[in-house]
């Protein structure tokens, strides 16, 4: 494991966040939940204050902080997709109970937290060889939200 490991603040919902995450991406778990002790500000005694978890073989830790700061699509995790099954699956899964769909790929799930639903391909498609195709495939990608793999092969092709 590398020295960087990603840190999310929440208000309340770490931990339900955690949970949500290792139950839609492989090779994930919850290591650690600390509960919080009297006297931390905007975190009631109790609650998950602190919360580690491995996605992906990716070390995160999520923090329940209170309202003071906010996550926002400055920052977003990108999940990698073999194909348009996995495109869809964890489009859908990550979008599940309250999420919303944004342009090319990105979302926001119902904790606030931003991910990039892409596959694989889509560099290819967009830096290709051919800049004709490569330019095709971005026009055809800029009005999406979730990806289409074949309309951006299709575009990039001149289909």
């Amino acid at each position: 494991m590398g020295i960087v490991r990603p840190h999310l603040w929440f208000d309340d919902q770490a931990e339900q966040a955690a949970e949500h995450y290792v139950s839609v991406l492989p090779r994930s778990e919850v290591t650690k939940v600390v509960r919080a002790p009297a006297g931390v500000p905007g975190v009631p005694e109790g609650q998950a204050f602190v919360v580690e978890a491995v996605l992906d073989g990716q070390p995160v830790t999520l923090m329940n902080g209170g309202p003071t700061f906010r996550l926002d699509e400055a920052f977003s995790f990108v999940v990698e997709c073999q194909d348009q099954d996995e495109v869809d699956r964890y489009w859908d899964a990550l979008l599940a109970g309250g999420g919303e769909p944004s342009r090319c790929g990105w979302l926001k799930d119902r904790f606030g937290v931003s991910w990039q639903v892409v596959p694989v391909a889509l560099d290819g498609l967009l830096f290709g060889a051919d800049p004709d195709g490569s330019a095709r495939a971005m026009a055809a990608m800029m009005p999406m939200t979730k990806l289409d793999i074949a309309a951006l092969q299709a575009a990039y092709d001149g289909r």
